[in-house]
Order: structure tokens, then sequence, then C-alpha cells
């Protein structure tokens, strides 16, 4: 009994059935070459002359809607009403005129004596905490 299954275990490995991990590998490999050859044909594609023109995009009314600043956030950027997009671009110009990124985290903003009106009592704050806080100086 022990040859008979010695010589089992051999013509299994010899055989020509492959096991599943083999079928997935052999499965993931068609993919690849599929893969690879899609981006082939939508070269092709790609020359012929578009039928449809789009469309431009409009902007959303209510990021253009000026808003009024409070008096901290004024001392800033300005006095004047503006959109909220123009008062993230005015801060930024601020913050980099000023050189208040931090230089080892860029992500972090130092706050001087005008932004810490504004951030309130954080005297370092991410960039993405930034329009957050703002947003409370906007109406």
């Amino acid at each position: 009994m022990l040859a008979t299954s010695c010589r089992q275990a051999r013509t299994r490995s010899e055989s020509t059935i492959p096991t599943p991990w083999e079928i997935e590998r052999m499965a993931k490999k068609s993919a690849k070459k599929s893969a690879a050859k899609k981006p082939a044909a939508k070269k092709s594609a790609a020359k012929k002359p578009a039928a449809k023109k789009s469309a431009k995009r409009k902007p959303n009314a209510a990021f253009m809607k000026p808003l009024t600043l409070s008096p901290a956030l004024a001392a800033v950027i300005g006095e004047r009403p503006i959109p909220r997009t123009e008062v993230t671009k005015r801060l930024w110009d601020y913050i980099k005129k000023n050189k208040l990124q931090d230089s080892k985290n860029r992500r972090m903003i130092n706050a001087d004596d005008k932004l810490g009106a504004v951030f309130g009592s954080k005297r370092q704050v991410s960039m993405f905490d930034m329009t957050k806080l703002v947003g409370k100086h906007l109406s």
C-alpha cells in the first residue's frame, strides 16, 4: 500500500491536471493579458472625432454668493463681502506671504496674532480644519 501511495503521489505531481492554486494563477495571468490588450483597442477608438460637444459647466451660484465676514476675518483678508472660494484663496495668500505654513509638516498652519483670532485658541491648525474654523466667521 505504501508503494502505491508514493506512486500515486508521483503521478499526481507529474500529471497535467492543474491544482486549484494553479488555476487561480492562470486566471490572473489571462486577466493581465486581456487588460494589457484593452488599452490598444481604446487608442484606435480615440482617433475618431467626437460626435457630441460637451456643454460648459456652470459654476454653482451658492459658491459665488458674497458673504459678510466677521471683524476678525476681515482684519486678515479685507472688509468687503466676498464669495467663499475667494475667502480661501485670500487666506492662502496671507499664509504664504507671512510664511505661516509649518516647515516640517506642510499640512499644518501656524497662527499669528491675526489668524489666532480666526482660529480661536489654537496656535496650530491643519489645513483641513482651517476651512471648518473659517466657516464660523462667514455669514
